[in-house]
């Protein structure tokens, strides 16, 4: 059977007539701030302190976008007649965006928590050679990470948390009834 001549043009103009009677989903974005899911992957965030320059995340990024530069230092002894320790000290983190395939796996292989996703999606540059962002820009991402979701209710409490109220709640009651000192002799006092 033959198709009616214009038949594909009058389709075509149907779905335009449905589509401008609808209602438009435009946001206007640089005006109105999109409300993003709160796992968005924007850029990462890094928490210095908790980095101890092991280089895990630069060894595992699959595009080799991580570079990070540190010294060693030495560090005194902590009790007299010990030993002195080495330890690495950072002195460059930066992430190159322009090569980052927004993958992850550097965030999830840091075993000291140092490196996060922030929502932040605004660092667009003019020249490509400006997307490598340094450790100072990475830490002021770090503040616009959200919190992590909460805990189940039903769900039992960490052991570390447990382990630490066990030792708080033993601190306190030692210190709220001190045991009544005794003297050599065998008297108390």
């Amino acid at each position: 059977m033959a198709p009616i001549p214009g038949s594909g043009l009058a389709k075509g103009l149907a779905v335009t007539l449905r589509t401008m009677t609808k209602k438009t989903v435009t946001e206007q974005y640089p005006d109105a701030q999109p409300d993003l899911p709160p796992r968005t992957r924007g850029v990462i965030g890094l928490f210095e302190e908790n980095c101890t320059v092991c280089m895990l995340c630069a060894r595992e990024c699959p595009d080799w976008c991580i570079y990070i530069d540190s010294h060693k230092e030495t560090v005194p002894a902590a009790v007299p007649g010990g030993r002195e320790r080495s330890r690495n000290v950072l002195d460059r983190f930066a992430i190159d965006f322009s090569l980052c395939m927004y993958c992850g796996i550097c965030i999830e292989v840091c075993p000291f928590d140092a490196l996060f996703w922030s929502p932040e999606f605004e660092y667009a540059e003019t020249d490509i050679r400006d997307l490598t962002h340094e450790r100072d820009k990475l830490r002021e991402w770090m503040w616009t990470v959200p919190p992590p979701p909460a805990l189940d209710p039903g769900a039992e409490e960490p052991k570390e948390i447990a382990t630490a109220r066990k030792t708080a709640e033993k601190l306190a009651a030692a210190q709220a009834d001190p045991a009544p000192s005794t003297d050599p002799q065998g008297e108390e006092s």
